[in-house]
């Protein structure tokens, strides 16, 4: 790590002036969000910020001149959150925020959009179906090599996603997707090795290794399930975990990302990293990955949070 994101103590934290943690919201990922920003709440408190925490309702942008704040810490996750809609309407308030920009939340949310760049400027991610309900589900099948992943282009947290082996379970499962997002994609099922790289300014942290004992990583391996398996250090070589390093920030510096974030990939039949999404508002719980790979890279999950903050006045 180098001095920019390590080097907190330094830092008065009045010169964030008053914080305002948006948190809870009204996505999918609610309960996810409200565990977040109550850990980074608690952080903040001890690191004597000036914080007022606000569960996010559909009157948030009316109210929200009447707290006085001088920048905002984005504890929302999914669609309403995450997405650019939040970003832009805080630029349009004046106020500095979190994370990232208006543009790079947009794109990073929206898997369809996503892959189709990355394939485009020549970044490994797998080939991909667009479910529509006139789909020739065989058809999709055998293309993509006879099992798929299928999610909702434009939700988190595994939310909406299933894993499929035939025909009929591929029709269920776009059904399924649909009800969380009207573009829905499938996938090639990737069967090696899982890992997620945090990145905090401009530095990728530690990468971790995912086994979780469940069919896949879903919403409940993430959040709740104690018996998802974590390795950090990852054990992969030094080649392979510069390689990964790399990587995971060549895919958020090409959707313009910036402050913190997560990069997903998985390992192909081949031994290829394959990259899965970039999470520009990635959770902050006490199952989470990213203060996980703070921990090992030395820094506390107080130090975490006061150094996404600092990326705020940047």
């Amino acid at each position: 790590m180098n001095q920019k994101a390590v080097d907190t103590s330094a830092l008065n934290s009045s010169k964030f002036g008053r914080v305002g943690l948006l948190y809870g919201g009204l996505s999918s990922e609610r309960e996810i969000s409200l565990m977040t920003g109550e850990a980074v709440l608690e952080a903040l408190q001890n690191l004597n910020v000036d914080v007022i925490a606000i569960d996010v309702q559909e009157d948030i942008l009316q109210v929200l001149p009447s707290y006085q704040l001088d920048r905002v810490f984005i504890a929302l996750h999914g669609p309403g959150g995450e997405d650019g809609t939040l970003q832009d309407a805080l630029e349009s308030l004046g106020l500095p925020y979190t994370g990232s920009g208006v543009a790079a939340s947009a794109l990073a949310m929206d898997k369809l959009r996503c892959k189709q760049m990355w394939q485009r400027i020549g970044l490994p991610t797998t080939d991909f179906s667009l479910l529509e309900e006139t789909s020739d589900w065989g058809a999709v099948l055998d293309a993509l090599g006879g099992k798929v992943m299928v999610k909702p282009a434009s939700e988190g947290s595994s939310i909406g996603m299933s894993r499929v082996e035939n025909a009929q379970q591929l029709k269920t499962a776009w059904r399924h997707a649909a009800d969380f997002n009207n573009v829905v994609i499938a996938e090639p099922l990737l069967e090696g090795e899982e890992y997620t790289v945090a990145i905090l300014g401009d530095q990728a942290l530690p990468s971790i290794r995912i086994q979780a004992k469940e069919v896949f990583y879903d919403y409940q391996a993430k959040y709740f399930s104690d018996e998802t398996a974590y390795f950090c250090p990852s054990g992969l070589s030094n080649v392979r975990e510069v390689e990964l390093r790399d990587l995971s920030i060549a895919a958020f510096k090409s959707l313009d990302c910036e402050g913190w974030g997560r990069v997903d990939v998985m390992v192909d039949s081949e031994g290829s990293f394959q990259l899965l999404e970039v999470n520009t508002v990635p959770g902050m719980t006490s199952h989470s990955l990213v203060p996980m790979a703070a921990s090992a890279a030395g820094l506390s999950f107080d130090q975490l949070v006061l150094s996404i903050l600092k990326e705020s006045i940047l």
